[in-house]
């Protein structure tokens, strides 16, 4: 009986969350498959776990962080093999049919580096706030501040609404989570009709 109402309840979790988690490493991986592939291995990881991840003040959190190393992992490992793909004109990350203007934030993403792109997503994207970021990530809130100033700089060439940010002054609209340009820009990629298609998909973890 206790073991039905465990099942019951991390399927409750995994329902509530897997969207929200899928487009996180989406919008970090540039990849649908990547993403999808990670957030199944954090699942799974959590699930295998579940009597103690369940009593975590962040659950989410968590299987996002795992999402990430696993994704950072397997990116480390094919890194060559992406390279000769993309030395020969193949893309190395499968992205659907995103509207140009996603994909040009997609791709301006991938050119910062993981961590950037991580805190930016995670600040912008979730709306956590540099505090979370820092706990989250176990960095210093210094760490998260800089890698989101440098971030958004590395950004501000391809993406406008990064560069509004980054001439905002702090303490207004843009420098707060998800209430600045650049979180729209983000939030689109999440949010929309095209998110809809790719994150509508169910039961990667058996038994959710």
């Amino acid at each position: 009986m206790a073991e039905e109402a465990e099942s019951i309840d991390f399927a409750g979790f995994y329902t509530a969350t897997a969207t929200r988690v899928v487009g996180y490493l989406f919008v970090v991986l540039g990849s649908v498959a990547e993403a999808e592939d990670a957030a199944q291995e954090a699942y799974t990881r959590a699930w295998l776990r579940w009597s103690k991840v369940r009593g975590y003040e962040d659950p989410e959190a968590w299987v996002r962080t795992v999402g990430f190393r696993v994704a950072m992992s397997t990116w480390r490992k094919t890194r060559n093999r992406l390279s000769a793909h993309r030395t020969s004109g193949e893309s190395g990350a499968h992205v659907p049919d995103l509207s140009p203007d996603r994909l040009v934030v997609v791709d301006a993403l991938r050119r910062i580096p993981a961590e950037q792109r991580r805190a930016l997503v995670l600040f912008h994207l979730l709306g956590l706030t540099v505090t979370e970021i820092a706990e989250e990530i176990g960095a210093p809130v210094g760490t998260v501040k800089a890698r989101l100033s440098r971030g958004r700089k590395a950004l501000a060439p391809y993406v406008s609404e990064f560069a509004d940010d980054e001439e905002a002054p702090p303490g207004s609209a843009a420098s707060s989570p998800a209430s600045s340009p650049a979180s729209s820009s983000l939030q689109a990629l999440s949010s929309s009709e095209d998110s809809s298609a790719l994150f509508g998909k169910k039961g990667m973890v058996s038994g959710a």
